[in-house]
């Protein structure tokens, strides 16, 4: 079969009998439970997070049933709470997180390496390097989860996660002795008084696995030149057999507990060693840490972003191979805002407004970029609200700028709602728009609690938003057609104006990809020339480089209608 190193994972959780699979989605995680969701017999469901995602998985794994959790490694943070003290309870039916990690930050706000939470929660993590891999040790880190009674982490990255290489399934596992469940107090309830009893036995474990893992771990040692040996694990033995074909290769299956003897020993047979790693120096660290001295390549590895052949044969000195050459010559392409989202007007009014605007994760992200330029600042999760409120206790009521927070409805269902309950309890002021564009868009228009989508297409229960923002406390909520610009610039003007209160505006309207509905194209009849269409970022309106008049490319055109909505002199027509 032809999978993905996603799709490869979610076949072995199936094949080894996991009935169980929940996550949020996250570029490059997220195919893996969309894909685990289209077996037979398994339940799956989105969650608002990734602490929530851990947190059901692990009860369904007190309960005795195999669980799937997928993640990316920006999640890990979210579900580092649960993580943490799951580490300390053990499982009842094997319990495995597929944390997809981000170098190069192609998605993502930061690069950080999820070994480093592996190392600090004391659990298990496997790396593998192609999809062949990702199922089989999917299927090990079952086993090994019941065996060693801890959860374990299945690392991919973005190469791994979304090329598709050959994979030959095994048998599926034979059905499971049915576990039921007792209780245990000493074992699920960590109170200080059992959680002592459990920290024992979690260091205990570590050095069980340990020497499993020097034993049993799937770690291989391909022979060659003993003059140069790399140490190396993932995405990146691709790139090494690629740049260095010749060289020795220890590539570790298993990169935490790390095989300390299994590093020794290839050390040993080598003259000097290289590790080559992604954005980090986890692995470097660890086998220093072994007593291995790491030799340092003639021209240093670039210490951030995904590594490549190229990068390899620099730092190295060798010879790009064959074929291997990067194209130098591809011009950059900025994401945006699709033509035809619904929320462009949100943004060019908030710029009017002049407002500081805090945002947030997903397809907002983009309303900072050219030509929209709408954004201060972007951290995390939620953060929009919680930052809005933070500006407006510094700068003041009487600030020359209004504060604006913008988030979309799934990032507020993640976080946001709760940052907004801070702000509320907390008597703060301010604006916060939630644009609400039916799904979760960024990652791939998911479900969420906003949109009543289920990921099984089962019954789910659609949250009514206006009406959960006005439970909580917020006097000035509303509802308002982001497709409407005077309705937009009404309610953002007096939202900005009365800057002792809090106003909750909800943009409402669905994602121009949910529907996919085309129109009849525009064209403009008699262009005056002020340029203000041009400002929405179409890729189907133009500037005439002779005349300085605008034009609609109509085999472009979507016919979303807001060029003519912005257009001053209603020059632009159907």
């Amino acid at each position: 079969m032809l999978l993905s190193g996603n799709e490869a994972v979610a076949r072995a959780a199936a094949d080894a009998g996991a009935l169980i699979g929940t996550g949020y989605p996250g570029t490059p995680s997220t195919e893996t439970l969309e894909a685990f969701a289209a077996h037979e017999g398994v339940y799956a469901e989105w969650c608002t997070n990734e602490k929530v995602a851990l947190e059901v998985a692990l009860g369904a794994s007190a309960a005795g049933k195999r669980a799937l959790c997928t993640m990316k490694h920006v999640g890990v943070n979210v579900a580092a709470d649960p993580l943490f003290t799951a580490a300390y309870t053990g499982v009842g039916g094997g319990l495995v997180m597929l944390v997809a990690d981000d170098p190069g930050m192609h998605s993502s706000q930061n690069e950080q390496d999820s070994h480093y939470y592996a190392a600090a929660a004391h659990i298990p993590m496997l790396d593998p390097a192609d999809s062949q891999e990702a199922y089989d040790l999917t299927r090990m880190a079952y086993d090994l989860s019941e065996r060693f009674d801890v959860p374990v982490m299945v690392r991919s990255t973005v190469r791994i996660s979304h090329t598709k290489t050959l994979v030959e399934p095994s048998d599926p596992a034979a059905p499971r002795e049915e576990v039921s469940y007792e209780t245990d107090p000493s074992t699920w309830v960590m109170m200080p008084a059992f959680a002592k009893g459990r920290r024992i036995e979690q260091l205990e474990r570590i050095e069980r696995m340990r020497a499993w893992a020097n034993a049993e771990a799937p770690n291989e040692v391909i022979e060659g030149d003993p003059a140069r040996g790399i140490i190396c694990a993932g995405a990146a033995y691709q790139h090494v057999r690629e740049a260095l074909p010749d060289a020795s290769i220890l590539k570790l299956g298993m990169t935490h507990p790390l095989p300390d003897e299994t590093v020794r020993a290839f050390a040993q047979s080598v003259d000097e060693v290289y590790v080559v790693e992604e954005a980090s120096t986890y692995l470097i660290d660890a086998v220093r840490a072994v007593g291995v001295a790491v030799a340092e390549p003639p021209c240093a590895l670039p210490a951030h972003g995904e590594l490549s052949p190229n990068l390899i044969c620099a730092a190295f000195g060798v010879d790009v191979p064959e074929g291997a050459q990067a194209a130098s010559d591809i011009p950059p392409r900025p994401p945006a805002l699709c033509p035809g989202c619904p929320h462009r007007l949100v943004f060019k009014e908030l710029s009017r407004q002049k407002a500081i605007i805090c945002g947030d994760i997903g397809c907002y992200t983009l309303g900072a970029l050219p030509p929209l330029s709408a954004m201060d600042t972007c951290v995390d999760m939620g953060a929009s609200v919680s930052m809005a409120h933070g500006f407006e206790l510094a700068l003041g009521r009487e600030s020359t700028r209004p504060v604006v927070g913008i988030i979309g409805d799934s990032t507020f269902a993640h976080s946001g709602l709760s940052s907004l309950i801070s702000t509320v309890y907390n008597a703060g002021a301010g604006t916060i728009c939630i644009l609400d564009n039916r799904t979760t868009a960024m990652t791939g228009r998911q479900g969420n609690p906003f949109n009543g989508v289920q990921i099984q297409g089962r019954d789910a229960h659609e949250l009514d938003l206006e009406r959960v923002v006005a439970s909580i406390g917020v006097k000035c909520v509303r509802t308002i057609d982001p497709n409407d610009m005077e309705a937009v610039r009404a309610a953002i003007r007096e939202a900005v104006k009365e800057r002792d209160r809090l106003d909750v505006l909800i943009f409402k309207s669905p994602c121009v990809l949910l529907e996919r509905r085309i129109s009849e194209p525009y064209y403009i009849a008699s262009c005056t020339g002020c340029g203000v269409c041009l400002t929405l970022g179409c890729p189907a309106i133009g500037k005439r480089a002779d005349t300085g008049l605008s034009y609609i490319d109509t085999d472009m055109c979507i016919g979303c209608g807001q060029c003519e909505q912005y257009c001053r002199f209603n020059a632009i027509v159907r």
